[in-house]
């Protein structure tokens, strides 16, 4: 996901420096590189921030039995 942002950000960026004046290249930049670059990083990042908050609660609660690391095992298993 971050070869896709790194990726666009450089297109954008090329994309502002053949504008003609300041002004156009930082619009360009900012409409075409960061606006949708920052919607594609909070779509796609919708998991992660889920399964965050899920871990959070999980560790606030005490219940990790949920847990795929095998804290919760007894010591005779």
């Amino acid at each position: 996901m971050y070869i896709v942002a790194i990726a666009w950000v450089y297109v954008t960026l090329l994309m502002a420096a053949t504008e003609r004046n300041l002004v156009a290249g930082v619009m360009t930049f900012l409409t075409y590189g960061l606006g949708p670059l920052a919607l594609f990083l909070w779509l796609f990042g919708g998991p992660r921030r889920k399964r965050a908050a899920a871990r959070r609660q999980a560790s606030v609660s005490g219940d990790a039995a949920d847990e795929p690391d095998g804290t919760d095992a007894k010591p005779d298993q």
